[in-house]
């Protein structure tokens, strides 16, 4: 009788995961699949009642982990953060978004996403490879980007920037922390139903159009999020780097 492949593990007990945005939304949501999947999860927001309610679901469901409240946008205090621990996984959830016609745009609009979509996720990647490489550990870095990192979008040109910015770094990180067994990676989501995006689906215009693109005919729910952070955390992903997985609903298909 042949011997069989065996399908790799999605276990994660044992490792150490941060998420950063982990107080809603799709953040709240990667933390959760972590948690879920046996991994001790440091959750990182900037507000504190909403991150720590957030650790208080996880830990009622007999998941692992804590709270750090964080401003990622300050990089010192980010850095303080991953110079003095080195993680397994890294899933990056924070950003901002400043939408409106690009000849509207202000500067301080442009550097404030700047900063968090492209600035921020860049030192993270950094500090975390670096940690990840000295402590020995074959890690994992997964972002959380957009499917407007692949297209272009309504009244979405800085952000569009920042998230196309975000792919071409990611694509150049991994050829340079292939070596060490660092993997760098990101998610591509549609629209997803969160109490951030409910201000968008209440435009009839823009629902329209979101709607016209999605080609499964639904709004995207977090839950559509949390298997391929999953995945690309998990030894399943192993041969996984450098790319993106768009979790579009057939937007990008066109």
């Amino acid at each position: 009788m042949p011997k069989l492949p065996r399908t790799p593990s999605f276990d994660l007990t044992g490792l150490t995961a941060l998420v950063t945005g982990a107080s809603s939304g799709i953040g709240q949501g990667c933390a959760a699949a972590l948690a879920q999947a046996g991994a001790h999860v440091v959750c990182a927001a900037r507000g504190a009642q909403r991150l720590q309610e957030s650790v208080e679901a996880l830990k009622s469901e007999g998941g692992s982990a804590e709270a750090l409240v964080l401003d990622q946008a300050d990089l010192a205090a980010l850095r303080s953060v991953l110079e003095t621990r080195a993680f397994d996984v890294v899933v990056n959830s924070a950003g901002l978004a400043r939408h409106g016609p690009a000849a509207e745009t202000q500067p301080e609009d442009f550097d404030a996403v700047m900063g968090v979509n492209l600035r921020s996720a860049y030192f993270l990647s950094a500090w975390a490879a670096q940690a990840m490489i000295s402590a020995g550990k074959r890690g994992s870095i997964i972002h959380i980007s957009s499917q407007m990192g692949h297209v272009g979008g309504i009244d979405r040109a800085v952000y569009c920037a920042s998230k196309h910015g975000l792919e071409g770094m990611v694509k150049s990180m991994a050829i340079e922390w292939g070596k060490s067994g660092v993997r760098i990676n990101t998610v591509c989501p549609t629209f997803i139903r969160t109490p951030l995006t409910e201000q968008t689906f209440a435009n009839p215009e823009r629902a329209a159009w979101i709607m016209g693109k999605i080609k499964l005919d639904r709004i995207g729910e977090v839950e559509d999020i949390m298997g391929a952070v999953l995945y690309l955390a998990s030894p399943a992903s192993g041969m996984v780097t450098g790319t993106s997985m768009l979790i579009d609903g057939g937007w990008t298909a066109d």
